[in-house]
């Protein structure tokens, strides 16, 4: 008795099927509409669904037959038209008891963490500001890359994991998951979104990994397992089939009809070219039921849908032979579509009809024109004006923009800023030009998502709120401006095109304008006009070789080769071979930072052969080229936290290698050394020599990095988060959130903080302290984001007489914000007074919301205190000479603008020449207008005495200083006394003559150019004006010989 919704459609609407090629169509959609009428009169009452007939109480709930066999058929067609209001409607109405976005997420955590041991890893930023090799984190396994690639460091949170579940917040835009085009036109593209995951490191594998995942979606979350179908790897490229997973899908009950093979594409996962790889299996969720749908199965049909992916990191590539060995130990990773999940347990056709976005639909309608339509839920050609696209784009953007700033992302015109700048700026077009918005709309959506149940999940929206609607009202109004400049630069280049725009103006638009390059596609093909997108991506290419051309020439320069690195493999290879990781004294556990040598065995040796591949070697002649050592003590300290890595040499047999490069992987430290002779290999003995005043110079830099960060926090506001760092022997690097330049006060205000602390000279305090005791000291500055190990090391700067006992005993002591206490693993200066000074050299912003300040100490601090007492001691001579010459302004400009000098006194300098520059404006100024005054007393008796003689012209000479505008005045003056008269005044004097010709209308000598063009000529000069007045100048002094021609033309 059950109804076949194909034979359905096939007899209603043609032949068709429910594969989304063949429906997408709008006849398609119409015959649809009239299979569902078709239904709703004819479908009998006795036809109940599937789990009425086996007993199922709790899945047909509410559900009559005829409703069942109706959402049967709008389902698949809704996902892509969306649904309509009174499909909306049925759906609220028989689905039972909602599943919430935080009831949702929540079962699945707690089914890990409470019923099968998993350890809650909470959410890691979406900006992954630790990881330069991503845009967003847009996965839940990228912060857990350490642990497959070998990676993890002693003493972190990573170190003895072995399962882990929670939700990651994710966004895919940019790089390879470029979708952003898409969201807002269907509905299951989005650019934030949460992966829920399970993990296993080296733990359980593949039987308890679909074990677990048939229980939670068919006992927790209640999905029929007659609608889920498994895939599993069907083998290829030499790799066997995972007939292994295929099996336990069986034992879990499914049938084998749904257990389906997938091609490598589908079912082979792997991290890149080389390194950790293995088969998935993936649950995929039939919408409809009651059929089929093998076939729609990786289809892209919007009925079958993809669900949890499983992933069972079981090799790893090769990246230079591509081959294929097996990790000594093997993970599983799983990742789980929140959103998508969340629409089927509520049986929503689109994410978008869950409470993950109404309320922010809601939000958007508030804020727009009285009488404007909500949202509706129209895809396609029903959405008409596209409002409902603009709907979605808006919600959805809102989300990824406000999670990526909360997190510390900032928006700018490269990388993962780009791409946000672009999401912000489609939402406020969407919003302004289509949904009727006013601009400055977006950032007040802000608030409405933190007051929802996401705030409760994710506290940062709430606290970075603030800085979250700064940072979006700031870039909306930026938006403004450039919107208008680009638009006129647009119309100017398409106005000189052939129908197409070129790739380099698109480029300039983007690279000098901002103008994201899908906005000039748009407003072109607003136009007719068309654009060279390829032509673009060229541009773009060439851009992206030269940085990268920078970047590896800065690279060569520091190694003189290729950088060693190692990956998984290796350090699982040196793990598995009974190789310890290094001691490192520089971060044991008794800090030494002034242990700078000690004895040591060569443990491993890594080279990068001609054609790239990283080796590992017993052997290196050290004339090849760069060696990379691993020993098994070492006094260097590893470049971490911002803080370069320390330099020196280590010896072995008679031969120095300068070691120019230190990295640590999963607790081995990797040397990089170059020498030009000689030769190295493992088990040799070697010392360790770093170069000891290299250290102090950047461990002392590093420490005024701690209290530059106090001083801002102390000075600006609890506002000031660390946002970067960079520091090595001669200079500091420190970038914080503010939303606006610092002003010179400020400056100097942060600049004598942090000179306070070196004045009082307090030690710089360490101890190791257990990460939660550590977390709850009153203003403990910590770095977003970062892992920390536990115990952690905290770093005390400026507590006076007190210690780090004392803090540890009353933690929520106000008194300790007076100080700098971090979470710190880098090396320190003994005591604060070791920098001797400080001076902050510079005050830039890098993004919007981050500032930038670079800064110096120690001797490099003097010079820059010296320079800048000289350069304000030239100001002020400068400022008591009576007429200083435009050449030393100059010169004194110049140094001021070169000058390495306290970033707060320039503002101070350049004042000083500006008020120097007003000065002798003023005074050449008022000399202008006495020479003026006094020109003009005798070019007044002149004409009066030729006009009395019956004269037509006159040329008078004046002295120099008389300006066209002077001269302009006394011509009218004599026009309405003379009417008559032509004058022409020549002004001679300083190398240079100038020449005024006033000419009446009707005149025998206009125009006035003529004559002005004809005196000047003797001296090689030109000018022009009106056909009544002409002024003009000349190189010279020889004022008589234009006299003399200005005569002579008018004789």
């Amino acid at each position: 008795n059950t109804l076949d919704v194909n034979s359905v459609l096939s007899a209603r609407g043609g032949n068709r099927g429910v594969r989304r090629s063949q429906y997408s169509s709008r006849s398609a959609g119409r015959a649809l509409g009239r299979a569902v009428r078709g239904l709703q009169r004819a479908a009998p009452e006795s036809a109940g669904s599937k789990a009425e007939r086996r007993g199922d109480a709790g899945r047909a709930r509410m559900r009559s037959p005829s409703v069942a066999m109706l959402l049967a058929v709008l389902r698949p067609v809704q996902a892509l038209r969306g649904p309509t209001h009174k499909a909306r409607h049925l759906t609220r109405r028989f689905s039972g008891e909602a599943w919430t976005v935080s009831r949702t997420r929540t079962a699945f955590t707690d089914y890990f963490e409470s019923k099968r041991e998993h350890s809650f890893v909470k959410s890691s930023p979406v900006v992954p500001l630790s990881d330069p090799t991503l845009l967003f984190a847009n996965a839940g396994m990228n912060q857990f890359k350490p642990i497959f690639l070998g990676q993890v460091e002693p003493g972190t949170s990573l170190e003895g994991l072995t399962r882990a579940t929670n939700s990651q917040k994710c966004i895919r835009a940019g790089g390879k998951h470029n979708d952003l085009e898409d969201v807002g036109l269907d509905t299951y593209h989005h650019t934030f979104f949460e992966m829920m995951g399970s993990w296993s490191f080296g733990d359980y594998f593949k039987a308890e990994a679909i074990q677990w995942a048939t229980e939670l979606m068919c006992d927790v979350y209640g999905l029929d397992k007659e609608r889920l179908y498994a895939t599993y790897f069907e083998g290829g490229d030499g790799l066997e089939p995972d007939l292994e997973a295929k099996q336990l899908w069986l034992d879990a009950g499914f049938a084998p009809e749904r257990v389906l093979p997938g091609n490598k594409a589908d079912n082979f996962w792997e991290m890149g070219d080389s390194g950790p790889c293995g088969p998935c299996t993936e649950l995929h969720y039939d919408c409809i039921g009651g059929r089929d749908a093998a076939p729609l199965v990786n289809m892209d049909d919007a009925s079958v849908i993809e669900i949890w992916n499983l992933v069972f990191i079981q090799f790893n590539r090769d990246g230079r032979t591509g081959e294929l060995s097996s990790l000594p130990a093997k993970h599983v990773d799983t990742g789980l579509g929140l959103e998508r999940l969340v629409a089927i347990l509520n049986e929503k056709p689109s994410n978008y009809d869950t409470d993950a976005f109404q309320f922010l639909f809601d939000a958007t309608h508030q804020l727009l024109p009285e009488g404007s339509a909500p949202y509706q839920g129209k895809l396609g050609d029903e959405d008409v004006g596209l409002r409902d696209t603009a709907y979605r784009a808006v919600a959805d953007h809102i989300r990824c923009l406000c999670f990526a700033i909360a997190d510390g992302a900032v928006v700018s015109n490269e990388g993962r800023g780009y791409v946000l700048r672009r999401i912000l700026r489609r939402a406020v077009r969407y919003g302004v030009q289509t949904l009727g918005a006013q601009p400055g709309f977006f950032s007040k959506l802000a608030p409405a998502l933190a007051a929802s149940p996401y705030g409760d999940a994710y506290p940062e929206l709430r606290n970075e709120l603030d800085r979250v609607v700064s940072v979006l009202q700031e870039e909306e109004a930026t938006f403004e401006k450039t919107l208008e400049r680009g638009l006129r630069y647009l119309d100017e280049e398409l106005a000189k095109s052939d129908g197409t725009l070129s790739g380099e103006a698109a480029f300039f638009l983007y690279d000098s304008l901002g103008f994201p390059v899908d906005l000039t596609e748009l407003v072109a093909r607003e136009k007719g006009y068309g654009v060279d997108v390829n032509g673009f991506e060229k541009e773009m290419q060439t851009q992206v070789e030269r940085s990268r051309a920078d970047r590896q020439a800065k690279a060569a320069a520091a190694l003189g080769s290729a950088t060693i690195e190692l990956g998984a493999a290796e350090t699982a290879a040196l793990l598995a071979s009974g190789v310890s990781q290094t001691t490192q004294s520089a971060v044991a556990d008794a800090v030494k930072d002034d242990a700078v040598s000690g004895s040591g065995v060569v443990q491993a040796l890594f080279i990068v052969d001609e054609s790239g591949a990283l080796q590992r070697v017993e052997a290196r002649d050290l004339s090849d080229g760069p060696v990379g050592v691993v020993l098994d003590e070492s006094p260097f300290y590893a470049e971490a936290g911002g803080q370069k890595n320390d330099v020196g040499v280590i010896e072995v047999d008679g031969v120095s290698l300068e070691v120019r490069d230190v990295q640590a992987y999963a607790g081995y430290v990797l040397h990089t050394c170059v020498a030009t002779e000689g030769s190295i290999r493992v088990s040799a003995s070697v010392e360790s020599k770093v170069d000891a005043e290299n250290r102090r110079r950047n461990a002392i830099n590093h420490s005024m990095t701690h209290a530059l960060n106090w001083a801002l926090w102390t000075k600006l506001g609890d506002g000031v988060a660390q946002r970067g760092s960079d520091n090595d022997a001669e200079r500091l690097r420190f970038d914080f959130s503010h939303g606006k330049a610092l002003t010179t006060d400020e400056l100097e205000e942060v600049e004598a903080l942090v000179n306070g602390v070196i004045e009082k000279n307090d030690p710089v305090q360490r101890a190791l302290v257990p990460l939660d005791e550590a977390m709850q000291i009153e203003s403990l500055r910590a770095v977003f984001g970062e892992n920390y190990p536990d115990p952690v090391r905290v770093v005390a700067v400026g507590l006076g007489e007190d210690t780090l006992d004392d803090v540890r005993a009353d933690p929520s002591n106000a008194k300790w914000r007076a100080a700098s206490i971090e979470l710190c693993g880098g090396t320190h200066s003994l005591a604060s007074g070791d920098a001797q000074r400080f001076v902050i050299t510079r005050e830039e912003a890098v993004a919007k919301g981050v500032r930038r300040v670079e800064a110096v100490t120690n001797g490099k601090a003097a010079e820059a205190a010296r320079v800048g007492d000289e350069l304000l001691a030239a100001c002020q001579t400068l400022e008591k000479e009576e007429a200083p010459s435009q050449e030393q302004q100059k010169e004194l400009r110049a140094r001021i603008d070169a000058a390495t000098c306290s970033a707060a006194l320039k503002p101070k300098l350049r004042a000083s020449l500006e008020a120097v520059a007003k000065r002798l404006a003023a005074k050449e100024k008022a000399k202008g207008a006495a020479a003026a005054g006094a020109a003009a007393e005798v070019v007044v008796e002149k004409c009066d005495e030729a006009a009395a003689a019956g004269h037509t012209s006159v040329v008078v000479e004046v002295p120099a200083g008389v300006d066209g505008k002077s001269v302009g005045k006394l011509a009218k003056k004599i026009h309405k006394a003379h009417p008559d008269l032509a004058l022409f005044v020549v002004a001679g004097g300083g190398g240079k003559v100038g020449a005024f010709a006033a000419v009446p209308d009707g005149h025998a000598l206009a125009p006035a150019g003529a004559w002005l063009n004809a005196a000047l000529e003797p001296l090689g000069g030109r000018g022009g004006g009106k056909p009544t007045f002409a002024q003009g100048s000349a190189k010279g002094d020889d004022a008589s010989a234009v006299v003399a021609a200005a005569k002579a033309f008018a004789a």
